[in-house]
């Protein structure tokens, strides 16, 4: 497979706590436009994993290459420019503001904010706004039709499934290549889940150029909506393919489902 086919690039990235070593050599691919599940027991490196490529954390060695591109190391604005956009596993809304706000929040690479254009070009301001608004709801949409009439609504008010639906949203506004999701079932019912997997699986068909890498401990939602799957423990890559080879692995058996 040739390296255009690839939008991700990992290659021997390290990150150390003091004398804890969270990511230990890890190497992996990621081609365009699949859904890549990222697996592991607690504590294997899987966040951390996401906090390294989005520039929240330095790592101490190794590399990533995103769409050619060299982004090691870059602040965590310059990942969000590339076209990386995440969401965390526990919940970074603002509760009192409304969906519109929530989502907008995401999108500040696209908006005018400057002074000027805010207060002297109003025409401009009310198209801006009435644009914005436009793509936020056909994004909640997808997710929720009943839930994209009440965007001026604080998200206080909503269930955490209808939380996770907005904050999926603020990621995709940015219209990112890469979408990072860490742990979206987390607080959820099983029903609920399957409800949100659904969503993920609408938007990868609605969202071209998407490519989803997905945290998820719950193995049915991995072998239902990913392509491929690595599997950490203690920060290194022990086996990466199908659901079905993965969980085959004995490695995996033993570390992450228990099998000895």
């Amino acid at each position: 497979m040739n390296a255009e086919s690839h939008l991700l690039v990992a290659r021997e990235l390290t990150k150390r706590f003091g004398g804890l070593v969270a990511i230990d050599a890890l190497s992996l691919e990621v081609r365009r436009n699949e859904i890549l599940g990222l697996i592991g027991p607690n504590g294997s490196g899987k966040t951390t994993f996401f906090n390294v490529i989005t520039g929240i954390y330095a790592s101490d060695s190794g590399e990533t290459v995103f769409d050619g591109n060299d982004i090691s190391n870059l602040p965590a604005q310059a990942v969000y420019r590339a076209g990386i956009a995440r969401t965390f596993q526990r919940s970074r809304l603002s509760l009192p503001l409304s969906i519109f706000d929530n989502i907008m929040v995401g999108n500040h690479m696209h908006l005018d904010q400057g002074l000027w254009f805010n207060l002297g070009r109003r025409g401009a301001f009310k198209r801006q706004f009435e644009e914005q608004f436009e793509r936020a709801r056909e994004l909640i949409k997808i997710f929720d039709p009943p839930l994209a009439d009440r965007m001026f609504e604080a998200v206080g008010g909503f269930p955490m499934i209808d939380r996770r639906r907005i904050e999926i949203c603020r990621a995709l506004i940015s219209q990112p290549k890469l979408l990072l999701l860490d742990e979206p079932s987390a607080g959820m019912t099983h029903e609920e889940t399957t409800q949100l997997m659904n969503d993920i699986l609408e938007v990868k068909e609605r969202v071209t150029d998407l490519t989803v890498i997905i945290i998820e401990h719950e193995m049915g939602v991995i072998e239902r909506i990913t392509n491929d799957c690595v599997v950490l423990n203690f920060g290194r890559k022990i086996c990466q393919g199908s659901y079905q080879e993965v969980a085959a692995d004995m490695q995996v058996q033993e570390a992450y489902l228990g099998i000895k």
